[in-house]
């Protein structure tokens, strides 16, 4: 069994990386207290900031290096235990997936047709129809998308709050509308521009305007923009 004798808790208040971190940003942690906030504990003698500060100092402070140690190695450190040590690995892990995939770029959105390009492998095939939201930042380039409500061949209803409480979430400062046509008809149902409408009013009055609903089939788009609806 672990030793807990020296729990995050207990530490001087210069010695607790959660709250650092939690305060001051995950930036200003050293490694060792990265590693800490791991282990979570040390061993009678010693914290598990130099706890963690003697595992980087055996790999000459290479995460490299620690990232190669087994369960057994970690393991020889006394306060690590087999639980500890998987959390130490599962962590240099994660680090090494992250480090090998590209940074992934936000997709921007320049026109009505970028949208279609981008939902039209989503939403453009269906037989049912489904409302989406594009939350873009200030340079229009796409946050987070999400479909909002599924429904029939007859349509689908939308909650204008979750709209906004998403966008909120995301930080975004404009948000885009689409939803499919399984039925192939490229015009706007009178239900399709009630909608707009509230949500567009909605996006005034909190400073999130919409920039345009599209509407996608098999075969093309519809866009209010370009229509000159809004």
């Amino acid at each position: 069994m672990e030793q807990n004798s020296l729990p995050i808790t207990h530490w001087a208040e210069d010695d607790k990386p959660r709250e650092k971190l939690m305060l001051k940003g995950k930036s200003v942690l050293s490694d060792a207290e990265l590693i800490a906030i791991l282990i979570g504990s040390g061993n009678r003698n010693e914290s598990a900031v130099d706890l963690s500060k003697r595992i980087l100092a055996s790999v000459d402070h290479n995460l490299n290096a620690l990232g190669k140690l087994s369960i057994g190695q970690l393991m020889n450190f006394k306060g690590i235990g087999e639980a500890k040590a998987i959390s130490i690995i599962s962590a240099m892990e994660l680090g090494r997936r992250r480090k090998s995939e590209d940074v992934i770029e936000l997709s921007k959105v320049t026109s009505s047709k970028a949208v279609f390009e981008i939902m039209h492998p989503i939403i453009g095939e269906l037989s049912h129809e489904e409302f989406w939201v594009l939350f873009l930042n200030n340079s229009n380039k796409i946050l987070f998308k999400t479909q909002l409500s599924k429904g029939g061949m007859t349509g689908t209803m939308v909650d204008v709050r979750i709209v906004f409480k998403i966008a909120f979430e995301q930080n975004a400062t404009a948000i885009i509308l689409t939803h499919n046509h399984p039925s192939g008809k490229l015009q706007a149902s009178d239900a399709d521009i009630q909608i707009t409408k509230k949500i567009k009013t909605a996006g005034q009055q909190l400073d999130i305007p919409v920039l345009d609903h599209i509407i996608i089939t098999e075969n093309g788009y519809y866009s209010f923009a370009d229509e000159g609806i809004f």
